[in-house]
């Protein structure tokens, strides 16, 4: 028979698999129901309909517990992995899976699981040693020139962190070296990977280092919980981010780290600043400069006008003014032009498009410094001397004759022309405004 009923005399008995079950289920409830267990909580979850979902273990072995809503909202205190717990509750088993569970309906404190007194113990000596110390902890660049990332090729964080920084910061390249996160080599080949990163960062091409992990139990972090590992990170020559599991787990790690954060996104959320915001700043200071040049060639050109009103002989110290002019917009336009282009170096590599944005601006500026020049030549006074037009001075003491009153028969006067000098001599009859 199929359905657990008794096969004819000398046939096997043949169980359906819901039967045996619920036979399975009824024989627990009548040998060990009602029952208490004391263990370590490991794999603690809580679902969104406030059932908990956890194991109890020891040394000898696990059991799968589930807690409903209405047994955990009674909880005086909040189930961790590493506690050690009395429950109560009912054996009985899971007929979907076929698997032994225990229902809990009441939890209290047992003292602490022995890896997390394990972990208390190991914390509270590293602090004591000052790795811990928030005086030596460094803040993380600004532009970072590469991150490093030490994580498993296999772990679910690392296309995360990967994702995040291609979206944030596609221009900074990514170094990863893989290494176990999880199991006993995972702390050697954690160890192994930071200490290659380091020699990456020492020769400048990286300069924050992330160590990643998603979420699991006390066990499954327990990795990181090394002390061997902790102080190596102690020993990273650049800043270093921890990012293992959920927002609610800690490992020596993180306290070691020079930055913890929640989870592996949020540490590459801290680790490169988005594009958008260095593009937008790059504008702002190429505004600026802009500015500020465009008042250094109104000054100058200010300065040029006060000198022409006070020439005496315009022709040697207009051009050695305008000379000085020349230079200076010179200077002008090769200092904007090499603080313009440190910039798009600094950035080139972010966003191509940004060159085109830069050197079209620079254009602009360019062709206003170029209109400038051109009226700077207009202000030139051997133009006006070019339309006809003489400056007389007297021969003898250089000062400028500009009345018919400083003139008299027979002196002897220089005329300044457009193409040079010509030496003159006033007739008779012809001075004194005869």
């Amino acid at each position: 028979m199929t359905d657990g009923t008794p096969s004819p005399a000398g046939a096997r008995r043949v169980w359906a698999v819901g039967a045996l079950c619920r036979a399975v289920a009824d024989a627990l409830e009548a040998r060990f129901n009602p029952v208490a267990v004391r263990g370590e909580i490991t794999g603690f979850s809580r679902a969104a309909s406030g059932h908990c979902y956890f194991s109890l273990k020891d040394a000898q072995g696990q059991v799968r517990c589930a807690m409903f809503r209405r047994a955990a909202t009674l909880l005086d205190f909040a189930p961790r992995d590493g506690e050690l717990v009395e429950v109560s509750g009912r054996l009985g088993v899971y007929e979907q899976r076929g698997d032994l569970q225990l229902v809990v309906e009441s939890m209290r404190r047992a003292g602490q699981g022995a890896l997390f007194e394990q972990f208390l113990r190991l914390k509270a000596r590293l602090e004591a040693e000052g790795l811990f110390d928030g005086a030596r902890k460094r803040e993380l660049p600004l532009l970072p020139r590469g991150i490093g990332i030490a994580t498993s090729l296999g772990a679910a964080a690392l296309h995360d962190v990967v994702t995040c920084l291609r979206r944030r910061a596609p221009h900074v390249p990514v170094v990863l070296v893989p290494a176990a996160v999880q199991g006993s080599q995972a702390p050697g080949e954690l160890v192994d990977a930071l200490q290659a990163l380091y020699r990456m960062a020492e020769r400048g091409s990286i300069d924050v280092i992330l160590l990643v992990r998603g979420g699991g139990s006390m066990e499954d972090l327990w990795a990181f919980n090394d002390e061997r590992l902790a102080r190596t990170i102690v020993e990273s020559p650049v800043p270093l981010v921890s990012g293992v599991g959920h927002e609610t787990d800690f490992t020596i790690a993180d306290f070691c780290a020079d930055v913890r954060a929640p989870t592996p996104t949020a540490a590459a959320e801290l680790a490169a600043q988005p594009q958008e915001t260095w593009l937008a700043a790059l504008g702002m200071v190429h505004e600026r400069l802009q500015d500020a040049a465009l008042r250094r060639i109104d000054r100058a050109s200010q300065r040029l006008d006060q000198a022409a009103a006070h020439l005496g002989r315009p022709s040697a110290r207009t051009a050695q003014q305008h000379l000085r002019i020349e230079r200076q917009a010179q200077r002008l336009r090769q200092a904007l032009a090499a603080r313009l282009r440190k910039a798009q170096e600094q950035l080139a590599t972010r966003q191509e498009s940004l060159g085109a944005r830069v050197a079209q601006r620079l254009e602009r500026a360019s062709r206003q410094c170029e209109r400038i020049e051109m009226r700077l030549q207009l202000l030139d006074p051997r133009l006006v001397l070019q339309r006809g037009y003489a400056l007389l001075t007297d021969t003898a003491s250089g000062h400028p004759i500009t009345s018919v009153r400083q003139a008299h028969a027979g002196q002897a006067v220089r005329a300044a022309l457009a193409d040079g000098e010509v030496d003159l001599r006033v007739a008779p009859g012809s001075a004194n405004g005869a």
